[in-house]
């Protein structure tokens, strides 16, 4: 596969993609709490309309990109993204930065971040064979793991060196980067059938709800994934505030307390590969899960100094990031191996829906309960809830998976009209 230089042009832009993603997560909610002094519901707020479009548009994405070249959809998505982050620089230089303005580039990078989420995991399937599959996906995560490690911290030490809002522009470096590398692929990507007009969105999107409503296995992947997700987003909140205010940590301490996530994903993508197949697929969830949503309860006990607790805050990113990536490879081998291929990107897009759509919802809940009850309480109140999520997949069928998958091919599966 890596002497597929299209691949590698796709693997590259993803990454670079990735890279620009992971380091907007950190610098724009920095820019309204260092150079806005934004409070915990303004921060919500930021976070809940930068989610909003997974809950409003993933579906939409889902038909939209399935009926049109997902490279061109990439292309365009990271184009506007770049747009967007250089935006905030540029309203910094000209006197007019606001949290208002923050948020229009906010809600453009999420709109814009869900075609692009749903284009490029359909891209691999058009790209590779099928057969192929499993190693582009760990490539691919390999990559979003790298991102992990670096965009965090190169986001926090840009915005110790440079100001929060200059920092920015490490993001729209990377988006321009991917789409110069995405434009490079060679490799013809036919127009899909687009026949039929919204009314034929509309029936796809039905036809999609009702295979994974169906299935067993994607019906209990999308609900663990919201349980997990809006506690998560409500988590996260809180915990943007507490780093630099709780635990008074500079930027540059930010970035690499969270770019420990990175190492751990790249152990857990590792571990994906061997575990499921020696232990079983639903054990492992399991149990990954337990681990990843047990450790986050260590972090409001945390107190002293920066010498004291940067080591402690990234050995417990460590083992949140090894254990929730582990999960997520997991879960993905799944959803891959019971869904048709016509229905790959539109199934992916319905996971996110069903999977992240509350976290705008999530978002806010985590601003509300640090006014009222204040950040290590509203810490320890929001990792308690995510371990609804393990709980959740322990009574479910992912619980009995055993050491290989169910396929396609299974009664249920394939419950869907014909396209």
């Amino acid at each position: 596969m890596w002497r597929d230089a299209d691949f590698r042009r796709l693997w590259a832009g993803q990454t670079a993609s990735q890279f620009g993603a992971q380091a907007g997560q950190v610098v724009l909610p920095l820019v309204a709490v260092v150079s806005l002094d934004a409070g915990p519901g303004q921060l919500g707020a930021l976070r809940a309309v930068e989610q909003a479009p997974i809950l409003l548009l993933s579906l939409f994405a889902g038909a939209w990109v399935d009926r049109r070249r997902s490279r061109t959809v990439m292309v365009l998505a990271d184009c506007g993204r770049a747009l967007g982050m250089a935006a905030v620089p540029a309203a910094y230089l000209l006197g007019v930065l606001g949290l208002p303005a923050l948020f229009v580039a906010a809600l453009l990078v999420g709109v814009l971040s869900v075609f692009f989420d749903v284009a490029y995991q359909a891209s691999l399937v058009r790209l590779v064979d099928r057969a192929q599959l499993a190693q582009g996906n760990s490539a691919l995560e390999g990559s979003r793991s790298a991102a992990q490690i670096g965009g965090p911290a190169l986001g926090g030490t840009l915005v110790s060196l440079l100001s929060a809002p200059l920092a920015t522009l490490t993001g729209a470096f990377f988006f321009v980067v991917s789409s110069v590398s995405i434009c490079r692929i060679r490799r013809s990507e036919p127009l899909p059938e687009r026949s039929g007009g919204p009314a034929r969105i509309w029936r796809q999107i039905h036809e999609v709800l009702q295979f994974v409503v169906s299935n067993s296995s994607l019906r209990a992947v999308g609900l663990a994934s919201a349980l997990y997700q809006f506690s998560f987003a409500a988590l996260m909140t809180v915990y943007l505030l507490h780093l630099p205010r709780g635990l008074h940590l500079s930027g540059t301490a930010v970035g690499l307390a969270l770019a420990a996530t990175g190492p751990g994903a790249v152990v857990g993508s590792l571990l994906a590969a061997r575990l499921p197949g020696r232990f079983g697929f639903g054990p492992v969830l399991v149990a990954s899960a337990v681990v990843a949503d047990g450790v986050m309860l260590c972090v409001p006990a945390l107190h002293g100094s920066t010498a004291v607790t940067l080591p402690a805050l990234m050995g417990v990113n460590f083992l949140f990031g090894t254990f929730s990536q582990l999960v997520n490879v997991t879960a993905m081998a799944v959803r891959q191996a019971v869904t048709p291929l016509r229905l790959q990107g539109r199934v992916v897009a319905t996971i996110n829906f069903v999977g992240m759509g509350l976290t705008p919802l999530g978002s806010l809940l985590g601003g509300f309960l640090a006014v009222r009850w204040g950040l290590r309480t509203s810490l320890l109140l929001t990792a308690v809830a995510m371990a609804l999520s393990p709980l959740f997949m322990a009574l479910s069928p992912l619980a009995r998976l055993g050491k290989s998958l169910p396929d396609e091919h299974q009664p249920g599966a394939r419950r869907t009209s014909s396209t």
